[in-house]
């Protein structure tokens, strides 16, 4: 009688607990205009800063999605836990990957930056336009003297 009891109340906790997640769950939903319209800040963030600014807009288990906004070419980066997709709102820009991370550094844990990447494929990048970047593939975002980008990312956790 017992065990029945014990197996009732989890049965009862995981109910309640699948319930509660069942009615906090939402789904996010941005149009073009309302993300480049929440750019505006970061554009202006940019220009006082190195020419890039970027924010998180909603963080999830496995995943997180981000607004970006470029002025001036980034440096190298690569990703070892996380893939990035690019989703091109605003601008032009070239996206450099493979290759090798110049100078590189540790950043954070799975994060390494640096100087810039030598090699790789570039390809030309324009409103519309989805990237996406596997883990553990170095990259580089540039944009050219008198240009911007603006992109939404996502950010999704990868196992290897």
């Amino acid at each position: 009688m017992r065990n029945a009891a014990v197996k009732l109340l989890g049965s009862l906790l995981l109910s309640v607990a699948m319930g509660v997640q069942a009615q906090t769950m939402e789904s996010d939903h941005w149009s073009k205009a309302q993300l480049l319209e929440r750019a505006k800040h970061l554009q202006q963030l940019a220009a006082k800063g190195d020419g890039s600014a970027s924010e998180a807009l909603e963080k999830y288990p496995h995943h997180y999605t981000m607004l970006a906004f470029r002025q001036k070419s980034g440096g190298g980066e690569l990703h070892q836990h996380f893939a990035d997709v690019f989703v091109i709102l605003d601008g032009h820009a070239t996206v450099l990957t493979g290759g090798k991370i110049v100078d590189e550094k540790s950043t954070d844990p799975g994060e390494i930056r640096g100087k810039s990447v030598d090699g790789g494929t570039r390809q030309e990048v324009r409103p519309g336009d989805v990237v996406h970047i596997p883990a553990g593939l170095a990259h580089q975002t540039m944009v050219a003297d008198g240009e911007t980008v603006t992109y939404f990312v996502i950010k999704v956790e990868e196992t290897r």
